[in-house]
C-alpha cells in the first residue's frame, strides 16, 4: 500500500488541510475533527482503494483504515503539519454524549500500550503452564515487571492522555499523578492530617482510574487560573508551583479519596453482576458489539475493565463478550469470500474475515457484514450464541489485549484449565454457528461488471412492470438521503431502506392509512402497518429516545387505525435540540425485503403528503 498517496487522496476528499481542525488514530480508523463536514466527499472516500469505510458519529469523521491506520495517519499529519496538537479536542456535546466520548478519548491512545502489556502477561501465563519458566526466577520476575508496569503506573499514563483531553499541561499531570503514588504517603501512620486539620485518607493507588481522572479535570480549571495571576517574569515557575499545589491539595483530600469510593461500589457492582447476572454482559455483547464498534463505543467499556482487573483481579465486561463476537465477524465474513463468486469481494472477504479473527473486526464489518446485512445478522446469531456460553460457565480475562485467537493465554488463570478450555469452546461455538447461519442466510453477492449492466436492464423492466405503492412525507421539513443521517443503523440501511426529513414544523402526520402497531412510551418512534402490509417506522430524532418522552406529545395509542393526514404526534423541535440531540427523522420501510425495492421519491423542500418513499412491489 502506497501510504503517501492514500494520505494525501484522503486529505483532498476531506476537504483539504484547512478544513482539517485535529487528526488522530485508532487501532483501525483515522479520526478527524473536521471544521466543516459538509465539505467532505463522502461517496468519493468510499471509493478509494486501501478505505473500508466512512463513518460520522459524536462529532468525529471517521474512515476505516484498518491495520495499517498508523503509517496513513503518519503521513497525513506530514502532509498537513499537523503536529501532537492535533488531538481530536473536547466536543461540546451532551452530558451522556460528552461524557462517554471523553472516555474514549481519553483511553484511545493507551489501548496499544494496554494490549501490549496485557499480552505479555498471557505469554507468560502461558510459558508457566507448559512449565517452560518457573515464577520463582529473576526471568520470570524481570519479564513480569515488564508486563506489569503500566497496570501499576496507570494514573501516569492516564494523567498525560487526559490532560491532553482536558487540554492542560500533560507534564503537571504527570507531577501530580507521582504525588499519588509516592511512597512518602505508605510511610506515614494513620490518621494523617495536612497542616494539623485537613484529613487525608491513605489510600493505594497503583492502578487506579477514576482518581487523577477527577485530579486532572480539576487541573483544567486550575491551571488557566494560575496562569492568568502569574506575573510574566516569574510564570514559568509559579504557574505550575501553584497548580501543582493548589490540585494537590484537592487531589489527597478529595478527589483521590472520591475516586477509590467509587472504585470500591463498582467492585460491589461488578460481584452482584458476577453471582447474579454473569450470563448477560458477555451474551449482550457477544450479539450487539457490532454496533458498539460503529459508534466507537466498544472503548468506553476499557476503563470499565480495567477497574474490574485493579479491584477483582479478573475481567468479564469486555474479553468474553467481545471474543465470541470478533470470532463470529471474521467467521462471516470468511463464509462471504470462500462463497461470493465475485474476485474482489472475494480476496477482501478472506482477508478481512482472517483480521477478524485476530480481534481486528472493522475491515470484516465495514467492508463486508454490514454492506451485505445477511452476513452482519449471522455473525450478531453467532456471537450471541457464544458469548451466552461464556456468561453461563463464567470464563474471565486475566489481563488485557485484543480479543481474537492469540487471546487464548489471557483466559490461562486461576484453578485449573476450565477457564481456558471454556474459552476455547466459545471460539469453536462462535465459529460453527456463525458459519452455518451466514451460509443458511446467504447474501447478495456483486455480479461482475460484464454481469451488472444484464442485471439493471432486467431490474429497469421489472420496476417498470412492478405495483408501485406510495408513502407520503409525515411531516413538513426537508427530504435528505437516508445515507446522510448520523447514524449508521439508519445511513447503511441496517434495519430497512427509506429516506429522512429534517423537520421545519415539529408534527407527525400518518403517512398511510393504517395501525399503530407501536407506540414507544419515549414516543420517539411510531410503528405504523399499512392496510396493504407495508411496514413504516418513524423515528423521530436521533437518540432521542434517551429523552424519556420530554418534549414529546402522542395523541394517539398503540393500536389505534390511523388515516392518511391524522396527527399523530407533536414534538417541540428548538427545546431537543438545545438538549443536543439531533431532529432528524428517518421514516424507514422495516419489511423491505418484502419487496421489490425501495425508493426515495423526493428531495429538497416537502410538504406533509408530498410522496416521500416509493415502495416496488
Amino acid at each position: 500500500m502506497d501510504y503517501k498517496k492514500l494520505a494525501a487522496d484522503i486529505l483532498k476528499l476531506v476537504g483539504g488541510e484547512k478544513n482539517v481542525a485535529g487528526v488522530t488514530n485508532c487501532m483501525t480508523r483515522l479520526r478527524f475533527n473536521l471544521k466543516e463536514a459538509g465539505k467532505a466527499d463522502v461517496e468519493s472516500l468510499k471509493k478509494l482503494k486501501g478505505v473500508q469505510g466512512v463513518v460520522t458519529k459524536n462529532g468525529q469523521f471517521q474512515v476505516v483504515i484498518g491495520t495499517d491506520v498508523g503509517n496513513v495517519c503518519e503521513e497525513v499529519k506530514k502532509l498537513g503539519h499537523f503536529g501532537e496538537g492535533s488531538q481530536i479536542p473536547a466536543q461540546n456535546k451532551g452530558f451522556v454524549a460528552g461524557f462517554f466520548g471523553g472516555l474514549t478519548a481519553i483511553f484511545q491512545p493507551i489501548i496499544p500500550a494496554l494490549a501490549g502489556s496485557g499480552m505479555i502477561k498471557a505469554l507468560l501465563a502461558l510459558l508457566v503452564f507448559v512449565k517452560w519458566i518457573d515464577p520463582a526466577s529473576q526471568t520470570y520476575q524481570i519479564f513480569n515487571a515488564f508486563g506489569d508496569a503500566l497496570f501499576s503506573f496507570m494514573p501516569f499514563m492516564l494523567a498525560f492522555s487526559s490532560a491532553k483531553f482536558f487540554q492542560c499541561s500533560p507534564y503537571v499531570a504527570a507531577v501530580l499523578a507521582g504525588v499519588l503514588l509516592h511512597g512518602s504517603f505508605a510511610g506515614l501512620e494513620a490518621p494523617i492530617q495536612l497542616f494539623g486539620f485537613i484529613p487525608v485518607t491513605k489510600v493505594g493507588y497503583g492502578g487506579s482510574i477514576v482518581p487523577i481522572l477527577l485530579i486532572t479535570w480539576a487541573q483544567s480549571y486550575i491551571e488557566p487560573i494560575a496562569n492568568r495571576i502569574s506575573p510574566k517574569s516569574v510564570k514559568i515557575f509559579l504557574a505550575p508551583m501553584l497548580t501543582i499545589i493548589v490540585t494537590g491539595i484537592i487531589g489527597i483530600t478529595v478527589a483521590g479519596p472520591l475516586g477509590n469510593l467509587v472504585g470500591q461500589v463498582l467492585a460491589v457492582g461488578f460481584n452482584w453482576l458476577n453471582e447474579y447476572a454473569g450470563w448477560l454482559i458477555p451474551f449482550l455483547m457477544g450479539a450487539f458489539c457490532p454496533f458498539f464498534v460503529m459508534t466507537g463505543m466498544h472503548y468506553c467499556f476499557a476503563p470499565i475493565q480495567t477497574m474490574q482487573y485493579a479491584t477483582l483481579g479478573y475481567g468479564t465486561i469486555l474479553g468474553p463478550g467481545m471474543l465470541a463476537s470478533n470470532i463470529a465477524q471474521g467467521t462471516a465474513s470468511l463464509v462471504v469470500g470462500v462463497k461470493s463468486k465475485n474476485k474482489d469481494l472475494k480476496q477482501l472477504g478472506i482477508s478481512a474475515g482472517v483480521t477478524g479473527l485476530m480481534g481486528i473486526t472493522e475491515p470484516a464489518l465495514y467492508g463486508v457484514t454490514l454492506k451485505y446485512k445477511r452476513p452482519l445478522y449471522a455473525a450478531m446469531i453467532g456471537g450471541g450464541a457464544a458469548g451466552l456460553y461464556a456468561g453461563i460457565t463464567g470464563i474471565h480475562t486475566y489481563s488485557s489485549t485484543t480479543a481474537g485467537l492469540l487471546a487464548l493465554p489471557v483466559y490461562i488463570g486461576g484453578s485449573g484449565f476450565g477457564n481456558v478450555i471454556n474459552a476455547a469452546i466459545t471460539i469453536v461455538i462462535s465459529m460453527v454457528v456463525t458459519a452455518a447461519a451466514t451460509w443458511i442466510l446467504g447474501f447478495d453477492d456483486p455480479a461482475e461488471e460484464s454481469e451488472a449492466a444484464e442485471n439493471t436492464e432486467k431490474k429497469t423492466e421489472a420496476a417498470a412492470a412492478s405495483i408501485k405503492f406510495d408513502i407520503a412525507s409525515p411531516l413538513k421539513g426537508t427530504a435528505v438521503a437516508l445515507r446522510e443521517v448520523k447514524d449508521e443503523v439508519f445511513s447503511k440501511n441496517i434495519v430497512g431502506k427509506g429516506a429522512a426529513v429534517i423537520p421545519s414544523e415539529g408534527r407527525i402526520y400518518a403517512p398511510a392509512d393504517g395501525v399503530a402497531v407501536s407506540v414507544f412510551d419515549t414516543k420517539h418512534a411510531i410503528g405504523i402497518v399499512a392496510e396493504n402490509g407495508v411496514e413504516i417506522l418513524i423515528h423521530i430524532g436521533l437518540d432521542t429516545v434517551e429523552l424519556k418522552g420530554k418534549h414529546f406529545t402522542a395523541h394517539i395509542k398503540e393500536g389505534d387505525t390511523v388515516k392518511k393526514g391524522q396527527l399523530l404526534m407533536e414534538f417541540d423541535i428548538e427545546a431537543i435540540k438545545a438538549a443536543g440531540y439531533d431532529v432528524v427523522t428517518p421514516v424507514i420501510i422495516s419489511n423491505t425485503d418484502a419487496y421489490l425495492d425501495v425508493l426515495a421519491a423526493a428531495k429538497g423542500e416537502v410538504s406533509t403528503g408530498d410522496t416521500l418513499i416509493t415502495v416496488l412491489q
